[in-house]
């Protein structure tokens, strides 16, 4: 399947937490979405992730968070990383 990446970011913060985003464009959606993105969203450290989203088949959109995963209600890849970039934000302030 053809992929056309349309975003991909990474950011090395002093305390040693990582953070690294990157969308896809597809040709057609994964199995479990209506959409035609993948992604892969992490914030944590090395071997430990805090947060996460992604769209891993067959599960379809869904988040991490610390001991929970639930679904994820896509609307856009903007929305998408607006909600993981606020997350992180909400994560980091509780440090």
């Amino acid at each position: 399947m053809k992929a056309a990446l349309i975003y991909r970011h990474r950011v090395d913060f002093d305390d040693g937490a990582i953070l690294e985003a990157v969308v896809w464009r597809l040709e057609k959606p994964v199995a479990g979405c209506a959409h035609p993105f993948k992604y892969r969203l992490f914030y944590g450290f090395p071997g430990q992730r805090v947060i996460g989203y992604d769209n891993e088949r067959p599960k379809g959109d869904h988040r991490h968070g610390e001991n929970i995963e639930e679904a994820y209600d896509f609307e856009s890849p903007e929305k998408l990383l607006a909600d993981f970039f606020q997350d992180v934000d909400e994560r980091r302030m509780k440090r």
